[in-house]
Order: structure tokens, then C-alpha cells, then sequence
């Protein structure tokens, strides 16, 4: 799988262990930025992963900050984006299976390598369960929204 990364300074650190990892379960990352421990808006980043993956360059996206919080509310606002805090396995593979979850995010002050190392391989190892009917119609739901903003 193709997928981008971003992070703002506050996940520059974990970012480099999460690519490594990606590397290392096979899949090609596009890093986005940043590069280093300076300042950054990661509303700036998130519009960079967002024009990737609904550019068609990308399947999905990850993104490190602080909290994941910033990250998430900031994807969130791209049409076509659907992103989601994961600082869990299960949320981390659930969120691709019932919503169709196109960018993770994760905290850096939440959560170490280890775990963040477990919460890309179920991210990543998730497909969305389309032949679930109800799982469908709430996606197709998110999809009439962002046709309406």
C-alpha cells in the first residue's frame, strides 16, 4: 500500500520510528513534512496528507502530533477525508472496517513507538467491511455531507 505521512513538530520524533516501521511491514510512504523539531501548523499538514490521498496518489494517511486531536479536527475539514484519534487497537483497525477511516492519528505525548508500531499494523492490516449493508449506508451518509459542504 502507498500512504502518506505528516506530523507538526510535537510528533517529528515518533514520525521517524512510525515510517520505519511502515517500511518494514512492505508498504511505500510519502512523507509530507515536517522534517525537523521546528514549528509548524498542523492544519498546514493535514491539508498536505489530504490533497494526497484525495488527489489519488495515496490510499491512506497517517498523521503524529501532539494528541492526535489538532491533527484529526484539521483532516477532518478536507472533503473526502475521514480521520480518527487512534491510541488503541481496536479503534485503530475499527474505525477502517465500519467507517472507512482514510487517515490515523495518532499522539506522540499519548503513545510510544511500541504502541504506535501495534496501531499502524491493524490500521493498515484493516479493509473496509463493504459488504456489511449498514456499514454502506452510513458511509455513503459521510459522503453526501462532504457533497454538501
Amino acid at each position: 500500500m502507498r500512504l502518506v505521512i505528516g506530523s507538526d513538530h510535537a510528533g517529528w520524533v515518533l514520525k521517524g520510528a512510525v515510517v520505519e516501521h511502515i517500511r518494514k511491514l512492505g508498504h511505500e510512504v510519502v512523507d509530507v513534512g515536517c522534517h525537523d523539531d521546528q514549528s509548524v501548523d498542523f492544519p498546514d499538514v493535514a491539508r498536505a496528507v489530504a490533497a494526497k490521498i484525495v488527489g489519488g496518489e495515496v490510499e491512506r494517511g497517517i498523521m503524529v502530533c501532539g494528541t492526535g486531536v489538532g491533527a484529526s479536527i484539521a483532516a477532518n475539514k478536507m472533503k473526502g477525508i475521514r480521520a480518527a484519534v487512534c491510541h488503541d487497537v481496536h479503534s485503530a483497525h475499527q474505525s477502517v472496517e465500519h467507517d472507512d477511516v482514510n487517515v490515523m492519528c495518532i499522539g506522540a505525548q499519548i503513545v510510544g513507538p511500541w504502541l504506535a508500531a501495534d496501531l499502524i499494523t491493524s490500521y493498515l492490516g484493516a479493509r473496509f467491511a463493504a459488504e456489511d449493508e449498514d456499514f454502506r449506508r452510513r458511509v455513503e451518509k459521510l459522503h453526501q455531507m462532504d457533497a454538501e459542504s
